[in-house]
């Protein structure tokens, strides 16, 4: 089951599986929800922005094309990223979108002292908030690549070594 490289013990394997899972259905999820929903728009997200970069995220709203190529890139991102996860597929790539993309929603929404948003949170937060914590888990998976394992990037890198 191993490369050679990683010798994950197995409940340390099924821990980092059952993560990669859970954070891909996470991400499946968000994305066909956003997909079916007619009316979602990342529009009041990025006019609720605040912080450093508030700016540019709310400038985006002033460009309809603009607007739309951020909507499908968000959703097709989180749909793309979720199915990589699942099933294990570009895993690493996968991982690395995903920080991508999260860091873009908290640089959007960074949780700082002054800061209040139109948008209700889940609770009281300052600097580590949800958006973080996921950040830190799509690293977790970018340096522990359980698709070769347990995936289809195991076919794919068995193929190459």
């Amino acid at each position: 089951m191993s490369n050679g490289q990683d010798n994950y013990s197995r409940s340390q394997l099924t821990i980092l599986l059952l993560m990669r899972l859970i954070m891909g259905w996470y991400c499946l999820y968000e994305g066909i929800a956003k997909l079916l929903n007619p009316n979602w728009s990342s529009a009041p997200y990025l006019m609720d922005s605040a912080g450093w970069f508030a700016g540019l995220f709310q400038s985006i709203t002033n460009h309809p094309d603009l607007l739309f190529v951020v909507d499908q890139l968000n959703i097709w991102g989180l749909m793309a990223i979720g199915a990589g996860l699942i099933l294990g597929f570009m895993t690493r790539p996968a991982a690395i979108a995903g920080i991508v993309l999260l860091s873009f929603y908290y640089l959007s929404h960074p949780p700082l002292v002054g800061i209040n948003y139109a948008m209700p949170t889940e609770g009281n937060y300052l600097i580590v908030n949800k958006t973080l914590i996921e950040i830190f888990v799509f690293a977790i998976l970018l340096v522990f690549p359980t698709g070769r394992h347990i995936g289809l990037d195991r076919l794919v890198w068995k193929k190459s070594a």
